[in-house]
């Protein structure tokens, strides 16, 4: 039997027509689209992945996520809030816009954040912290989710160290861009045995499933 864990990113905060600014755990806004939340859990539905159980960060952006891809399953699923989840704190950059944040500490020190998860100067970040609680997280699936399959739904800057549960993180930011889109979804699986994570789908576009189906 397989334990799923399955991680998606909250829908947008912005609209078209607004400038996106970096917005971290200080910043509590709601969706400004449906969209994407249902989308995931269409998504979910169509692949047989139907979650058992769903957990989301205590945010706005990431409760209506969970709630619209709840609904979207058919509305019937357990939801639990976990502060483990929410977003990171991005110190002087807090809803900044890209082009200030990049004035401040320059886009190498973005690149390496979306490449490698290396946290630029200033940012209010416990790697080591953020690590620890995907590991505490992936125990208590195992242990209470066994051959069960978990939604997560949270923000970019916590997904992107998800996948130190697969044993070699280097490895894979080297096959993968780890800043996951707006709705998009990333499945883990374990088998009986298993010492470390496989990712089976990472960063996946509902939208683009639909579009091909």
């Amino acid at each position: 039997m397989t334990t799923r864990i399955i991680i998606a990113r909250h829908g947008n905060t912005f609209t078209k027509d607004q400038t996106p600014t970096r917005v971290g755990c200080r910043t509590d806004l709601p969706l400004v689209e449906t969209e994407r939340g249902t989308n995931i859990g269409r998504y979910l539905e169509a692949r047989h992945m139907v979650p058992d159980y769903v957990y989301a960060a205590p945010l706005k952006r990431t409760a209506e996520t969970a709630r619209l891809a709840i609904a979207a399953m058919g509305g019937n699923i357990p939801l639990a809030f976990d502060d483990s989840f929410v977003e990171i704190d991005y110190g002087p950059d807090e809803n900044k816009t890209e082009d200030e944040v990049i004035a401040r500490i320059g886009q190498a020190a973005i690149d390496r954040w979306n490449q490698d998860a290396i946290v630029p100067d200033g940012w209010k970040v416990s790697v080591e912290g953020i690590i620890k609680a995907w590991q505490d997280f992936a125990n208590k699936v195992e242990k209470e989710h066994k051959d069960q399959t978990v939604l997560v739904v949270s923000s970019n800057g916590i997904i992107r160290f998800a996948p130190y549960l697969t044993g070699d993180f280097k490895k894979f930011t080297s096959e993968h861009d780890i800043k996951v889109g707006t709705g998009s979804v990333c499945v883990l699986t374990k088998e009986e045995g298993d010492k470390f994570w496989s990712c089976t789908e990472w960063g996946t576009k509902p939208k683009d499933y639909f579009k091909q189906a």
